[in-house]
């Protein structure tokens, strides 16, 4: 971002927290919680904060203007100090969904990553070490697109029913939010997660990420008395795991195709008695399951497809967001520096309606004229923009902060 960019970013940020500055509110506790922000200038991080009241931080934000607006899941005796002298007291539990962390096809369109040694660029999701040189540092440009959004909220979905279902929370302990960028954050406040510490917050997120589930202790092999070889699987009414395994067993068996099943490494025969019988797969849902139904699917091919049943159940969170006990997490209704959108809180009951691209737009009012590099058509509120290459354009704010903190434009001269 050059200068004259960043210039007219930040005048929209200050416009909007000296304007709309009363739309945060302080988390539980504010005198609690250390807070961090990321400035414009230098992109320097400024830690160790605290506020004892709302409004202290309402000021600070109108006179520092920051890029990114953070605050702990940890309640601190002393917020201010440095970490070794801050007086850890407990921490909120935090879930981060993001689309980097979900597999995509459209990342293979509008993501993309150069490699910082060499300049080697690819597309998709940023390998671990560049194929050319073998380095590890990348410079990325991923875009949150409808369907990278949609596939984030489905696991929130699934999150939020594994905390209600399986771990009893109540949606009133539980708030969740669009980060303003890819994905959501799912934050559960709670007198007894509080006390926890990381070992005991990863067998949480183990268990939420089905990390170490094997699908071959849920499908048990029995003998009759006639020396014939059943078996019983998990039902879809089942709890826990069993009932998940069996529900995403299900949703793979609808939708999979004979290619899908080969890629799951079955034999040809496995594969021909699934789809020939695919009618009878899934009417015998609604008693027992399909365990004992086809004739040359066996117990170990059935354990090939449970495992997949995992994988779909499976939520893909960021387990190292949730083991932290002194993790700073984004502020609801602080703009995100990444997008201009705002963190954005909703009731739980509200996911599947909820429009990231219609309610987290912060500027509402002027325009602005901007040279776009490259960037996919997309939607903001009920209008749609681009696709742009090379191109100036003259756009409403919200679309054109938007391209300027995604870093696909820059203002115009």
């Amino acid at each position: 971002m050059n200068e004259k960019t960043s210039k007219f970013v930040r005048d929209r940020f200050a416009e909007f927290y000296e304007n709309e500055s009363q739309r945060v509110a302080a988390p539980t506790s504010i005198e609690q919680r250390e807070f961090g922000f990321l400035l414009f200038e230098g992109e320097v991080m400024i830690r160790h904060k605290g506020f004892s009241i709302l409004e202290e931080l309402r000021s600070f934000l109108k006179k520092s203007v920051p890029l990114h607006v953070y605050y702990s899941t940890a309640y601190y005796e002393m917020p201010e100090e440095e970490m070794e002298k801050k007086g850890w007291l407990g921490a909120d539990m935090h879930f981060d969904i993001d689309a980097d962390h979900i597999p995509t096809r459209c990342a293979k369109i509008h993501d993309r990553w150069t490699c910082s040694g060499c300049g080697f660029e690819g597309k998709g999701i940023t390998p671990e070490k560049c194929p050319m040189c073998g380095g590890q540092s990348f410079d990325e440009k991923t875009w949150p697109c409808e369907a990278c959004l949609e596939s984030a909220k489905q696991e929130t979905v699934k999150l939020v029913d594994m905390l209600t279902q399986d771990f009893g929370f109540s949606t009133d302990e539980i708030v969740v939010s669009f980060s303003g960028h890819r994905g959501y954050h799912v934050h559960v406040e709670n007198n007894e997660i509080r006390e926890l510490d990381s070992i005991a917050r990863k067998e949480i997120a183990d268990y939420i990420t089905g990390t170490g589930l094997e699908a071959r202790f849920h499908g048990v092999e029995k003998i009759g008395g006639r020396g014939l070889r059943t078996m019983a699987g998990p039902r879809l009414s089942d709890s826990g795991w069993r009932g998940r395994i069996a529900e995403g067993t299900y949703e793979f068996l609808k939708e999979s195709s004979r290619d899908d099943l080969q890629r799951l490494g079955l034999k040809r025969k496995v594969v021909d008695a699934v789809i020939t019988n695919n009618d009878a797969i899934m009417r015998s849902w609604k008693s027992s399951g399909p365990w004992n139904l086809i004739r040359g699917v066996g117990p170990e091919g059935w354990k090939v497809i449970m495992q997949k049943g995992v994988e779909i159940q499976s939520v893909k969170i960021d387990t190292v967001v949730t083991t932290d006990i002194h993790r700073l997490i984004r502020l609801a209704n602080t703009l995100n520096g990444k997008t201009g959108l705002m963190k954005v809180t909703f009731p739980v009951k509200s996911i599947e309606e909820f429009d990231p691209f219609k309610e987290a737009i912060a500027f509402k009012e002027g325009r602005a004229t901007v040279t776009v590099d490259e960037a996919p058509h997309f939607r903001l509120g009920e209008e749609t923009f681009g696709p742009f290459k090379n191109q100036r354009v003259e756009l409403p704010t919200a679309p054109a902060v938007f391209l300027l903190c995604k870093d696909f434009a820059q203002v115009a001269e």
